[in-house]
């Protein structure tokens, strides 16, 4: 099974996606299953995770209806607030939704320090007892205290979105590079090759912009804890879906069909439990 592990779906809202500036002009609008599947099926991937785009229980009740509309759609990522006295409340009351796979905060626009506040550890320490999975979104800068994260809770799945967003667009790359392996080394966690092409130049990138980028990583995580995500729609503001699909089959083409396999889907529906 081929499976995208990182899509998003919108109703564009000035107010509540205020992120998407007008430099992303491209993508204010709605973004809808009716818009990704001819996609998929160019490319013939057979399924989707869809990751929560705002901080709202709402947006949980809006991706689990559209994942009961569209079977293709096999898990969403929600959000909680994992820093709530209630966070226990909010998790049980998703313990019975088969295809609430995990939540995600946008730990990207926070300070580093919010890894380590004891209320944000508290809440992420409940999500092993669910079989939840954590999505971790952040910045080269948040990975030391990411690193610290992950090594006080060894059982729980986590999984880096976008590689940690280097700095593609400046051709920075070692200090990421070596946080990223320390990071490699917890078998617990898993890496997303997804979201390259927001972080280099939009207009100007190459695949070779991209490679010494991928090349850390798959050398880091081995296949088996890489997982092909588009971040469609997102990506559009730099690449068209089928570029950004080209992106990780071009590189990978020189693997064997086993490791090709774990990318493109296995990789994703292991982690995920997708059936």
């Amino acid at each position: 099974m081929k499976i995208d592990s990182h899509q998003h779906f919108w109703k564009y809202n000035v107010e509540k996606h205020a992120w998407i500036d007008d430099s992303m002009k491209a993508i204010q609008r709605d973004f809808l299953p009716a818009d990704l599947k001819p996609l998929l099926d160019k490319e013939e991937i057979d399924g989707t995770v869809v990751v929560q785009a705002d901080e709202s229980l709402e947006e949980n009740t809006f991706l689990l209806d559209l994942a009961t509309e569209y079977p293709w759609i096999k898990k969403v990522v929600g959000w909680v607030d994992l820093c709530s006295e209630n966070i226990l409340m909010d998790l049980e009351k998703y313990a019975q939704e088969p295809k609430l796979t995990g939540f995600r905060m946008i730990l990207q626009g926070q300070p580093p320090e919010l890894m380590a506040a004891p209320p944000f550890r508290k809440g992420i320490g409940h999500l092993e007892k669910f079989g939840y999975t954590y999505d971790i979104l952040i910045f080269p800068h948040h990975l030391e205290e990411a690193i610290d994260l992950v090594d006080q809770f060894p059982r729980q799945p986590f999984v880096i979105d976008h590689i940690a967003k280097p700095y593609i667009k400046d051709g920075k790359i070692d200090e990421w590079a070596s946080k990223m392996k320390v990071l490699a080394e917890r078998e617990h966690v898993f890496c997303k090759v997804s979201g390259m092409v927001t972080e280099a130049n939009w207009s100007q990138w190459t695949k070779e912009d991209l490679r010494p980028y991928l090349d850390v990583v798959f050398e880091a995580f081995g296949t088996k804890r890489l997982m092909f995500g588009s971040d469609w729609p997102v990506a559009q503001v730099a690449a068209e879906y089928p570029l950004n699909v080209s992106i990780i089959k071009d590189y990978i083409q020189h693997l064997s069909l086993n490791e090709q396999a774990d990318i493109m889907g296995n990789t994703a529906s292991a982690f995920y439990n997708i059936k």
